[in-house]
């Protein structure tokens, strides 16, 4: 795990694996439209769910939700609005889930719902 890819690639693994012990229904992993890109689509009861997750092994430049900058947060809800056009819903909420690891154990992790607002 030595790539921010692969840091990246196991974030997503473990948000998934938290996600549906949680209930969610993972709908799509890596959605792509053009240039943009949601990392998990989700079902939670009739809500849509679109899931940034951020992974760091670090606090070295702030915990991994503030990577959530707001231009990213642009990108993904322009992204969510090609997704919600193919698959139409208006119940629907954009999240954040942020790991923080340690080797390859997760050291804290935060599931934000409701990011945009």
């Amino acid at each position: 795990m030595n790539t921010n890819l692969d840091i990246g690639e196991f974030g997503e693994d473990l948000a998934m694996e938290y996600l549906m012990a949680q209930g969610f229904e993972i709908l799509e992993r890596n959605w792509r439209h053009r240039y943009w890109e949601i990392d998990l689509i989700a079902k939670e009861g009739e809500t849509t769910v679109f899931i940034e997750v951020k992974t760091r092994k670090s606090t070295k430049y702030g915990m991994p939700e503030e990577g959530l900058t707001k231009k990213k947060l642009k990108t993904i809800i322009a992204a969510g609005a090609e997704y919600l056009h193919k698959h139409p819903n208006w119940d629907v909420r954009y999240d954040c889930v942020s790991i923080l690891l340690q080797g390859k154990a997760v050291k804290d992790l935060l599931h934000i719902r409701d990011v945009y607002i």
